[in-house]
């Protein structure tokens, strides 16, 4: 018999970003499954969850997944299948149809995703849409990438078109590198010749922001925005600690006509880096964030939000979407912002033209790892597991290099 209340399958239920939807889900009394590769999921330990599932790793067995995914819902009679990292929403889209009848997919148009994943293509809608970008160069190999580098100036970002190409089975992820000369240059296109084109771009330095939205068919139903404090690594990456920030009118503007030009269907967060000259469009990132934890406890229920779309339809609020959340909220990811005090302890500069935070603050950050005015992504009182779990976790973690360097 069919559940009165809705059933949801979250996947990659360890990370922060999914227990925030797990959570979101299961305070209102939804019926949620979560889903994880890892048996040891700290998201398998909410109070929240009806159920637990453990997938093939998507990287080695893709196809396996889809499959396993396909058992579960049919199992748990699911509803809405909310798939969380690009791992599992690549393999999923091209599977879709076989879910056709069975669960809605919270899945963005494939043609649209197309795009979000491809680096080239975006840029290229950017660039038509007069949003602004670094400038841009397109590279196969290592002397076209020497040919072009220098026009761009120095230091140059190399990001591969896809961070994660997807084969029959596997999943290859490809990271951003850095080059500050043509030696440099050379080394790291190397890495990349005959696997990745790459685009080659200036290194805009600036404060990172995200523009987070949920669309509907290119509507814009709710949206939020945040700052990035701390990045692991320091050079660029997943934020450590946020904090949300008021709706930039011109930023916004971009990124819904992005988004609308995509007739984008569910959340996506789109990145800047503003500096000196203004803003600069980094990418868009068509899954769920992993700074969603914080749009969360600023008042911005996502996740609840995103499920009503689905499920019962999409509202129809005013335009332009009103700003509905605090402004002022601090979230951090505690093991990445671990990692970062331990960055800036030790001192070391990966790229010489990055200016390091300086250890006082470093100092000042351990003081601060439990101020109470500060959010957590996994620890709370309300759920509690889940967040022992991660400290115990990290400890571990800490441990095992700790006596690996005495050794």
């Amino acid at each position: 018999m069919k559940q009165s209340q809705p059933t949801i399958l979250v996947t990659d239920a360890g990370r922060g970003s999914a227990l925030s939807i797990i959570r979101s889900l299961g305070r209102r009394g939804w019926r949620v499954i979560a889903a994880d590769a890892d048996p040891n999921s700290l998201g398998f330990r909410s109070r929240f969850v009806h159920g637990t599932f453990v997938y093939p790793k998507p990287e080695s067995a893709p196809q396996a997944l889809v499959g396993a995914l396909l058992e579960a819902v049919r199992k748990w009679d699911v509803d809405l299948l909310i798939p969380v990292t690009d791992a599992i929403i690549l393999p999923l889209s091209e599977a879709r149809a076989t879910f056709a009848g069975v669960c809605i997919l919270a899945l963005p148009e494939a043609s649209a995703l197309e795009v979000v994943t491809n680096k080239l293509k975006t840029v290229t809608l950017a660039q038509e849409l007069d949003v602004p970008t670094p400038r841009t160069s397109l590279v196969h190999t290592v002397q076209e990438a020497v040919e072009k580098g220098a026009a761009l100036g120095w230091p140059l970002v190399l990001k591969p078109q896809v961070s994660r190409l997807y084969r029959e089975h596997s999943i290859e992820a490809f990271e951003v590198s850095y080059a500050q000369n043509l030696d440099q240059l050379a080394k790291q296109m190397a890495r990349f010749e005959n696997l990745c084109p790459v685009l080659l771009q200036e290194y805009y330095p600036g404060d990172g922001h995200g523009v987070e939205l949920l669309m509907h068919e290119g509507r814009p139903l709710a949206a939020f925005q945040h700052k990035r404090l701390r990045e692991v690594p320091l050079n660029g990456g997943a934020s450590a600690l946020r904090e949300s920030v008021a709706l930039d009118p011109f930023l916004y503007d971009c990124s819904v006509r992005l988004l609308q030009a995509l007739k984008w269907t569910g959340l996506a967060m789109v990145e800047f880096k503003v500096g000196k000259d203004g803003p600069r469009l980094m990418e868009i990132n068509g899954r769920v964030w992993g700074s969603l934890p914080l749009a969360v406890r600023s008042g911005m229920d996502f996740p609840a939000r995103l499920v009503e779309m689905y499920l019962a339809g999409p509202a129809a609020p005013a335009e332009p979407v009103a700003q509905t959340y605090q402004v002022g909220t601090r979230a951090r990811n505690l093991e990445l912002d671990i990692l970062w005090i331990a960055a800036v302890l030790q001192g070391r500069k990966r790229y010489s033209f990055l200016s390091i935070p300086k250890r006082q603050q470093a100092v000042k950050a351990i003081a601060e790892l439990f101020h109470p005015a500060y959010k957590f992504d996994i620890l709370s009182w309300e759920d509690p597991k889940p967040g022992l779990a991660e400290i115990s976790k990290i400890s571990r973690k800490l441990y095992g290099k700790m006596k690996n360097g005495t050794e």
